[in-house]
């Protein structure tokens, strides 16, 4: 049965990385986000590591930069919330 799940997770990502090379929107998209998703690292490594926040270390994830993409500066204070309430 496992196989069978292996099988169509390899199948269904090669269709998906098809139908995004094939269309001309889905590769500015994806270096859009690629751009996004680099300069969110950027801006986390920094506030980390310079002090800004102080008392706070955001763990430098593909969940937490990915959090900054979409929210951009909401997101950083909401993980920086969050991490203020739970440690």
């Amino acid at each position: 049965m496992n196989m069978i799940w292996l099988a169509i997770l390899v199948l269904s990502s090669v269709a998906l990385v098809a139908v995004l090379v094939r269309q001309r929107l889905s590769l500015a998209w994806i270096r859009n986000f690629a751009i996004h998703f680099v300069l969110a690292a950027a801006v986390l490594y920094v506030l980390n590591f310079s002090g800004l926040i102080p008392n706070i270390y955001i763990p430098l994830n593909p969940v937490t930069i990915g959090t900054v993409v979409v929210l951009g500066v909401p997101g950083i204070a909401l993980i920086a919330g969050v991490q203020y309430l739970i440690v």
